[in-house]
C-alpha cells in the first residue's frame, strides 16, 4: 500500500515537473524565455514549446499585434505665425525586437506609452513650428504626419518597435484664441450682412426713385392727354353753342339771361339793389331780350 502511494506521488510530481517545462505560444504573441534573469531565447512561432522548470527558466509573453497610442494630453504647440494650436494624435506601433523592447521597457507594454508620448509630442512640435496654421490644417497636413513618422522611426529602434503610422485626429486653437477667432468671424459676418443690407437699401431706393419717376411721367402724360381731350371737348361744345345760338338769337339771349340770373342768385344770403325797370329783369318781365344782360356787381 505504501509503495502504491509512493508511486502515485512520484507520478504526480513528474507530471507537475513536466507541466512546468511546457508552454504554449499563441499566434498573437511572442514568448521570451528568461534564464536566471537574463533573456535566453525568443520564441515567435506559435505552438507547444519546452523550457527548464522554474526557477531555472521563466516565460514572458508579449503581444505582437498592432498597438495604438493616443495622445495622453493636449499641450499647445506654436506655429511659424506664433499661433498656439492643440493637436490630438495617435500612433500605430508593433514590437519587432522583443529583446530590445524588454531591455528598455520591461514586460509591461503600457509603460511604453509613458516614455514614447513625450518623444511624439516633441516630433510634432518640431514639424508644426516650421509651418503656418493653414498648412497644418490643410495643405501640409499629410506632410506633417509623414515627417513625424520619419522622425520617430529612428527613435523607435531604441524601444524595439516599428512605427507603422502617425495620424492627426484633431487640430484646434486654445480656448482664448478660439473665442477670439469666433468673435472675429462673427464680426466679419456682421460686416458682410451690413454691407448686403446697405446694398439692398441702395437698390431699394433706386427702384423706388425709378418708380416715382415713372409715376410722375405717367401722371403728367395722363394730365396732358386729359387737358387735350378737355380742350377738344370745350372747343366742340363752344362750336355747338355757337351753331345753336346762331340759329335762334332770341333764345340765345334768353339762355344767357337765365345763366346770368343763376350766377347772381346762387346764394340765399346775396342781396342786390336794382331798379325793377332795368334791362337786367327784361327776361322776367317777358319783354324781348335783345342781348344778354351783364351780371350786376355785389
Amino acid at each position: 500500500m505504501n509503495r502504491i502511494i509512493l508511486w502515485v506521488g512520484a507520478l504526480l510530481l513528474a507530471l507537475m515537473l513536466l507541466a512546468s517545462t511546457a508552454f504554449v505560444v499563441d499566434q498573437r504573441q511572442v514568448a521570451v524565455v528568461y534564464a536566471l534573469g537574463e533573456i535566453k531565447e525568443v520564441v515567435p512561432e506559435p505552438g507547444l514549446h519546452w523550457k527548464l522548470p522554474p526557477p531555472l527558466q521563466n516565460v514572458v509573453f508579449l503581444d505582437r499585434r498592432i498597438q495604438t497610442m493616443d495622445s495622453p494630453e493636449s499641450r499647445p504647440i506654436f506655429t511659424a505665425e506664433k499661433k498656439s494650436l492643440v493637436i490630438d494624435w495617435l500612433v500605430k506601433w508593433r514590437i519587432n525586437d522583443p529583446r530590445q523592447f524588454i531591455r528598455n521597457n520591461g514586460a509591461d507594454m503600457r509603460s511604453l506609452d509613458t516614455r514614447l508620448a513625450p518623444i511624439v509630442h516633441a516630433a510634432f512640435n518640431e514639424e508644426v513650428t516650421r509651418r503656418t496654421v493653414g498648412e497644418v490644417l490643410s495643405s501640409a497636413r499629410d506632410k506633417v504626419m509623414l515627417d513625424v513618422r520619419n522622425r520617430l522611426a529612428d527613435e523607435a529602434k531604441a524601444f524595439g518597435i516599428d512605427i507603422l503610422d502617425v495620424r492627426i485626429k484633431r487640430v484646434d486653437f486654445v480656448a482664448n484664441i478660439t473665442e477670439s477667432i469666433y468673435s472675429r468671424m462673427a464680426s466679419e459676418r456682421k460686416q458682410v450682412a451690413n454691407q448686403l443690407r446697405s446694398t439692398g437699401a441702395a437698390e431699394g431706393e433706386k427702384i423706388r426713385a425709378d418708380a416715382d419717376r415713372q409715376r410722375e411721367v405717367i401722371v403728367a402724360e395722363a394730365y396732358r392727354d386729359a387737358q387735350k381731350i378737355k380742350g377738344e371737348g370745350d372747343a366742340k361744345a363752344s362750336q355747338l353753342y355757337a351753331d345753336s345760338f346762331g340759329r335762334d338769337p332770341q333764345f340765345a339771349a334768353l339762355y344767357r339771361s337765365l345763366e346770368a340770373y343763376r350766377a347772381t342768385f346762387r346764394s340765399k344770403s346775396d342781396v342786390i339793389v336794382l331798379d325793377p325797370s332795368s334791362d337786367f329783369f327784361k327776361a322776367m318781365r317777358g319783354a324781348p331780350v335783345p342781348a344778354a344782360p351783364a351780371a350786376p356787381k355785389k
